[in-house]
């Protein structure tokens, strides 16, 4: 082997020695960078760690209520979801009656739930037999739409539906008959006549809307209220003329009926 060759052999490893041996200054970058995802890792906060303590606070909460209130989860509130009856009309679906067969869920069949109507929607309130059974205080609303009775409160004459003419319960008497014209000049009177015209007009409007806040205040009551014992499961089927002959005001109706525009609120 030529003497140049043995000569090189020595500088050639001692420069790989130099490659491959890191200096201090790399050696402590290569270490930084080996701490540096730990560190970070130690201190970052994910998403699943914020859900397992919001999931922990929850399953406190919970657990909590049930042991104080020793009844809801939710502190008193028990949401329709939270009830089986509202779950199994939920995979059911909407119903669909005709009042004879709404008539059938009146509570006198125990193995059927208790339904009434509001306006033609359907609402169970089987959560309050002492109520709505039989032999409870409002049983009369059960298996039926009574609309007309929750707004007249005349709950022997007018457990039905129909709410054609039940705003007069609101307008004043005085607006029933044309105001006395005969002694007074032409002008005078076309000016009386137009004024009682619109005034009962707008009487007989804020009327209209006064029922319907009525019924709306109703609805709530069973749409979800009473903490959710009550649900919508549907709706009643009527046929074209169903309400029958225009009804009067029931007698309690009549009486309570503002004499004066001045009595009106």
């Amino acid at each position: 082997m030529p003497d140049s060759e043995l000569r090189l052999r020595p500088i050639a490893w001692s420069r790989v020695q130099q490659i491959l041996t890191p200096t201090s200054s790399d050696s402590e970058e290569e270490e930084a960078k080996i701490r540096r995802p730990e560190s970070l890792s130690r201190t970052r906060i994910t998403a699943l760690d914020v859900l397992r303590v919001l999931g922990g606070l929850f399953l406190l909460s919970c657990t909590l209520s049930y042991f104080i209130t020793n009844d809801s989860i939710f502190w008193g509130h028990r949401p329709s979801f939270t009830r089986p009856a509202w779950l199994k009309a939920r995979v059911r679906g909407p119903l669909l009656l005709t009042e004879a067969e709404l008539s059938k869920y009146d509570g006198t069949d125990p193995t059927l739930p208790i339904y009434l109507a509001l306006n033609s929607s359907i609402y169970d309130v089987s959560a309050s037999p002492h109520f709505y059974g039989p032999g409870g205080s409002y049983h009369f609303f059960a298996g039926r739409d009574a609309t007309r009775a929750f707004v007249t409160g005349c709950f022997k004459e007018d457990l039905n539906g129909d709410l054609r003419g039940v705003e007069e319960m609101f307008v004043p008497l005085e607006l029933e008959e044309q105001p006395q014209t005969r002694n007074m000049p032409e002008g005078r009177a076309r000016t009386a006549r137009g004024r009682w015209k619109v005034d009962r007009e707008k009487a007989y409007r804020k009327g209209r809307e006064k029922v319907k806040e009525m019924v709306e205040q109703w609805r709530q009551t069973f749409d979800g209220g009473k903490q959710g014992k009550y649900f919508w499961v549907g709706t009643v089927r009527r046929e074209e003329g169903w309400e029958g002959p225009r009804k009067l005001l029931c007698e309690k109706a009549a009486m309570s009926r503002p004499k004066t525009k001045a009595e009106v609120i």
